[in-house]
């Protein structure tokens, strides 16, 4: 797919995916009047409250945010791919963010499957607690596999109608009502411990009902700032 150039204005972004115990803590908020779902504690598979949050489909995670929005007062939300891009690179313009390629004590990602000269690995079958493997050089942890991240963004094949601020691309309906067109796909990315390492690249992208729930996915969430980032105008979506 061709790069596509964007200027992406400041965010904050979770160090980590949302966490179980984050999650459940959430869930046990009292329920906004504006809430279009339920949030039930304990959904995930693979149990542990240092481990991320999946089963959790499209809706919830944007209703993870709107509650947190709620509770907090800042303006929580999922990133767009744009964003997700540029956090997970951390400054880099490589394959993965720690250089040229992946191994399993890197990242979770299945390790019956390698990537350019490397070996294959461990294939540990489950998440792993946030946090366990290197950072980038954002600060973030677990960009790369674990579990694939929701992005804001209804999928596109390519990024011809992509806005050029970073925004997340929602087109027709979507626009209108992002929660009841269930069929739609939302994009995913990251990776997972399910996934290859071709899957787990910056540029890699997947797609996934937004009703979808597996044990490979997950969610972090951005918080808009007003200033900045040092790096704007960086490209994504080529290696």
């Amino acid at each position: 797919m061709p790069q596509h150039r964007v200027q992406v204005t400041g965010f904050w972004m979770g160090k980590f995916a949302v966490t179980q115990a984050q999650w459940d803590q959430v869930a046990a908020l009292p329920k906004t009047t504006k809430a279009r779902y339920s949030l039930y504690a304990d959904p995930a598979d693979f149990k542990g409250a240092k481990r991320p949050v999946e089963m959790i489909s499209w809706g919830w995670a944007v209703e993870f945010c709107n509650q947190l929005s709620c509770k907090t007062g800042r303006p929580y939300r999922l990133p767009s791919e744009a964003e997700w891009e540029y956090a997970c690179r951390g400054g880099t313009t490589t394959p993965f963010h720690f250089g040229e390629t992946i191994t399993t004590d890197l990242a979770n990602y299945n390790g019956s499957y390698s990537y350019g000269n490397a070996p294959q690995g461990e294939s540990r079958s489950q998440t792993t607690q946030v946090g366990i493997f290197p950072p980038n050089g954002f600060g973030l942890y677990d960009m790369h596999g674990n579990v694939h991240e929701w992005c804001a963004d209804v999928w596109n094949e390519s990024y011809e109608r992509a806005p050029t601020d970073g925004t997340a691309q929602n087109i027709g309906s979507e626009r209108r009502d992002p929660y009841h067109a269930q069929r739609v796909s939302q994009l995913l990315r990251g990776g997972s411990w399910l996934n290859g390492p071709w899957s787990c690249r910056p540029a890699a992208r997947l797609k996934c009902p937004r009703f979808g729930r597996t044990a490979a996915i997950g969610f972090r969430v951005v918080c808009s700032v007003s200033s900045p980032l040092q790096r704007e105008g960086q490209r994504y979506g080529s290696r």
